[in-house]
């Protein structure tokens, strides 16, 4: 057997379809008509994955992930939605959620989601926190976005842009929405926004800055900079201030070498940059950053 699954719905018929596409495929499939009794069968049974509906009358879908993340923190768990609220989404991420399954959901869906989550728990990777970046209203707006080049040759690269532009970021559940409505596998999107240093898979600051470090920069102690940057901010490079105000990214060359040394940030750039005075570029953006 691929995996041990459970599935939760107060309908018969979803349980009945997930069991007939599922066992086919090697898993081995118990359903529960209600949450309350779903939390007796995990009492009872190990699993690899548990697919629950939102909408049950006695305990909702949010309220049973609560009670199993009470009990078993790392559990994967899909969600299948009809119509939910922006709230109920929301709640849903912030529980931890590995994917959700829009109702009517295909077959094809169903197998792929099933499959990704099984292999997660069988490599002992836990599911991703929650993404507040990725809420309902953005979804719609991915959507869009996705409609407009769908049918369009190269397509992917112009979304994952436009996504990034939206969201800030490429974080996974973003590239699994892109996947899934380009039509393309989840490791094809992947493998683009890693090759390209222009995506990137983790959120930046209000404020993005950039420290040139290239020859000429680096000659007029560009590397002190940074280093003062870090101390103020106190993240390396890469991280993100608590706050999200400020992102820290060092790069090769900026392409200005006669203004070295060279900060930029967001979109103003910074020459003749002293180490001394590094704190005063931050207070353009923040009065209240100050040196310490």
């Amino acid at each position: 057997m691929k995996g041990n699954v459970l599935v939760v719905d107060d309908e018969q018929i979803v349980l009945t379809s997930c069991e007939r596409i599922l066992e086919p495929e090697g898993y081995d499939v118990d359903t529960a008509i209600s949450a309350k009794a779903a939390l007796a069968m995990l009492q009872e049974k190990p699993y690899d994955l548990v697919i629950t509906d939102i909408k049950m009358p006695e305990m909702d879908g949010l309220e049973f992930i609560r009670q199993i993340r009470a009990k078993d923190p790392d559990m994967n768990v899909v969600l299948i939605t009809g119509y939910p609220s922006q709230e109920s989404i929301k709640e849903a991420l912030s529980l931890r959620i590995i994917d959700y399954l829009p109702k009517p959901f295909s077959p094809a869906l169903l197998t792929e989601v099933t499959h990704k989550a099984v292999e997660f728990k069988k490599k002992g990777v836990s599911p991703e926190p929650a993404v507040e970046d990725y809420t309902e209203e953005v979804a719609a707006k991915l959507d869009e976005i996705i409609n407009r080049y769908k049918d369009k040759p190269g397509s992917l690269i112009p979304v994952l842009q436009e996504a990034q532009e939206l969201v800030g970021y490429l974080p996974p559940v973003v590239q699994r929405h892109i996947a899934r409505g380009l039509n393309l596998s989840v490791s094809e999107v992947h493998g683009v926004v890693s090759f390209y240093s222009f995506f990137t898979m983790k959120p930046k600051g209000k404020h993005n800055i950039r420290v040139c470090l290239g020859t000429a920069c680096y000659v007029k102690r560009a590397e002190e900079i940074l280093q003062k940057l870090k101390e103020i901010l106190k993240i390396d490079i890469g991280e993100v201030t608590p706050d999200r105000t400020f992102s820290l990214e060092s790069v090769r060359c900026l392409g200005a070498c006669g203004l070295a040394p060279v900060v930029v940030v967001d979109k103003d750039t910074y020459g003749a940059v002293n180490p001394v005075k590094t704190a005063e570029i931050l207070e353009n953006y923040n009065g209240k950053k100050k040196e310490g």
